[in-house]
């Protein structure tokens, strides 16, 4: 045998000693246990061509919501830099126009918007895709303008935004003649072209300007606003806002609505009836890393929201081809209850006692919806409770 043999006999022993040792097996038994739970769930490959259509509505839906006030803002500093000179004139004027139109009218599209962004062959993927349900527990006449406040807010509020938003087919069928609208951060409205796509999808300004003009509207069938054959608006209302999405975590139902009471001093002025909405499943589309009230994430979260309107959050979804990581929504359902209307007398000045009163009968018909409501569409729904704060 010659000397190198006799080395490499030598360290195969070691390496085989190494092995067999007691510490190698107890990194070995770590690493498995770590990389078990970072394991990635891939999606089946033999999933139907339906529910891949489905994924990719959702993931626009979302990289839309994500990354459009980015992209809006970048195209139109390009324009102003890097046009030519007829180019950047252009680019000004529609600066100026969105300017004073969001000023004086703040930013208000009349009508339906266009039914083929609000009804169409994506819109109805994304709808199935949790799915995303709509539930009348009582009718609305076309003959007034509602003010609805839905709950709670969850990540995007995907539910309302489904059902009065981007996908109408179920409600004009459910509530014909009315309008819905979606109230979303006035701010969204004064960034170029994004303020378009947001009011072609019948979003509108949560601005008090932007909400009285619409629960103002004439609802004379030959008024000339109603010539798109609608005599009402529904205008929906997140009234938790981006401090409720800070609440959102599967199976949690927390509310931020006590010393909520704007929306009732508009409802009254405008002497619009309040519709109570609730939507069961919203929390749990997407999970959220832990932020406890008294955490450093949730001050940081709190500040940049002070200042922004948007709260900062840290999202845990899926992706388009697996299920363990990613932006993407889960699929579970959501269903959009709504109740019955809350009739408020109209007053110019509303009065403070009459505004408690009726803001108490919002957070009685709440709690009377989930209470009769959660057995049918929450899972564990005994150990779930609904929290108002």
């Amino acid at each position: 045998m010659t000397v190198l043999e006799e080395k490499f006999l030598k360290s195969n022993k070691k390496i085989k000693e190494f092995i067999d040792s007691k510490a190698i097996k107890e990194i070995s038994k770590e690493i498995k246990e770590i990389t078990s739970h970072m394991k990635i769930e891939w999606a089946p490959i033999n999933i139907p061509p339906r529910r891949r259509i489905q994924t990719l509505a959702a993931g626009i839906y979302v990289y839309v919501f994500m990354f459009l006030p980015f992209v809006s803002m970048l195209l139109a500093a390009l324009f102003v830099l890097y046009l030519n000179y007829v180019g950047r004139v252009l680019m000004l004027i529609y600066l100026t126009y969105i300017y004073f139109d969001h000023k004086n009218r703040a930013s208000a599209l009349d009508g339906i918007g266009w039914k083929s962004m609000r009804n169409n062959f994506m819109t109805d993927h994304l709808r199935d895709y949790f799915p995303v349900e709509l539930v009348k527990t009582a009718e609305l006449t076309p003959d007034r303008n509602y003010l609805v406040v839905s709950f709670p807010h969850g990540i995007f509020g995907t539910g309302i935004g489904n059902n009065m938003g981007n996908n109408i087919g179920k409600w004009m069928k459910l509530f014909p003649g009315i309008r819905p609208k979606i109230a979303t951060l006035d701010i969204h409205f004064r960034i170029p072209f994004m303020r378009e796509i947001l009011r072609v999808w019948g979003l509108v300004s949560c601005s008090k300007q932007s909400l009285m003009y619409y629960l103002k509207k004439s609802n004379d069938p030959k008024h000339p606003d109603n010539r798109d054959g609608f005599t009402s608006n529904a205008v929906g209302l997140l009234v938790g806002g981006a401090e409720e999405s800070l609440e959102s975590h599967p199976g949690r139902y927390v509310l931020v609505l006590k010393n909520r009471k704007g929306f009732v001093k508009i409802a009254i002025r405008t002497g619009s009836p309040i519709v109570p909405s609730f939507s069961f499943g919203e929390v749990d589309i997407y999970d959220q890393v832990d932020n406890p009230p008294d955490s450093m994430l949730r001050k940081f979260q709190s500040f940049v929201k002070h200042w922004t309107g948007v709260s900062p959050l840290i999202v845990l979804g899926r992706g388009f081809f697996q299920y363990t990581f990613g932006f993407l929504p889960h699929r579970r359902q959501i269903v959009q209850v709504m109740g019955a209307p809350i009739d408020v007398k109209q007053m110019d000045e509303p009065d403070m006692e009459y505004v408690n009163e009726i803001h108490q009968k919002v957070i009685d018909s709440l709690n009377e919806m989930f209470e009769k409501y959660k057995h049918k569409y929450i899972k564990n729904a005994e150990k779930t409770k609904l929290v108002i704060r």
